[in-house]
């Protein structure tokens, strides 16, 4: 099973010539999931539901319940913003979790949960967006701590192991992420270890998913380089079920003279029955 995790900078930039950039780039990897930050949505339409159409998936999505920073940075737009997921197969079941925001700036993110019904098991799988301020690590560590008692109740729904996406605005080795990982320091939920595929990763590939010295929309902020995008996958069910067998950064580069998003997506394989 292929799965990607993308945010894809709602409607910033040269936003309908970087859709059918994104949609170009999805069709060529042809991932079965996809986990989508930042998604659009206005007068009825919806970019998950458009690349949806586009890619012949299923799609769920979350919208912000305080979009307002998000409209006054476009200077009043309306667009609502959101996380979605793409599906090959079915989705069955969907829940929303309000993340915490207590001592940070509140812009109604939300983690989204949807149950895929793949081919033998179907898959537990979540989406998400973190606060993003450089000061804000506690509230995300307390965002981390509420998306992993989310996971927790709804990993024994299949024997295939959770798989969480999302971008977390945070480093590897902060403490939100070690805290999320649950093997370098003592897991938001006991017992609960979901691996960061990036482990898996080939030590020479190209890890940063924030890379302003490349792509030029990252390039304005003036932030310093990072990989704060992830695919975490639980601890493999019977005989290795889904294992990271490969993963690689994707969306790293201009489709037709246009970069699809200021971040690069993460593209992982995972191990079927």
């Amino acid at each position: 099973m292929r799965v990607l995790t993308w945010n894809v900078w709602w409607r910033f930039g040269p936003w309908e010539a970087r859709r059918e950039a994104i949609a170009a780039t999805l069709a060529e990897l042809r991932p079965d999931v996809v986990g989508l930050q930042e998604v659009w949505a206005e007068d009825g339409e919806n970019l998950a539901g458009w690349l949806a159409d586009r890619l012949g998936m299923h799609w769920t999505w979350a919208p912000s319940d305080r979009p307002g920073r998000w409209h006054d940075r476009l200077g009043g737009s309306a667009a609502d913003v959101g996380d979605a997921v793409l599906s090959r197969w079915p989705i069955v079941d969907r829940d929303v979790l309000r993340l915490p925001t207590e001592g940070g700036r509140d812009d109604g993110h939300r983690a989204l949960f949807a149950l895929v019904d793949a081919p033998v098991h179907p898959v537990p799988f979540f989406t998400v967006h973190l606060n993003s301020a450089p000061y804000e690590s506690a509230v995300r560590c307390a965002q981390v701590t509420a998306l992993a008692g989310f996971v927790a109740a709804r990993r024994d729904r299949s024997p295939f192991p959770p798989v969480v996406t999302g971008d977390y605005n945070a480093v590897p080795h902060s403490d939100e992420m070690r805290l999320f990982g649950g093997h370098l320091t003592a897991p938001a939920v006991p017992g609960q270890v979901l691996l960061d595929a990036w482990e898996y990763a080939d030590p020479a590939a190209p890890a940063l998913t924030w890379d302003p010295v490349a792509n030029p929309y990252a390039a304005r902020t003036l932030e310093p380089p990072g990989r704060i995008d992830y695919v975490h996958v639980g601890l493999p069910g019977p005989g290795g079920l889904g294992h990271v067998r490969s993963v690689r950064r994707a969306g790293d580069r201009p489709v037709d003279g246009v970069w699809p998003s200021d971040h690069a997506a993460v593209l992982a394989d995972l191990a079927g029955p």
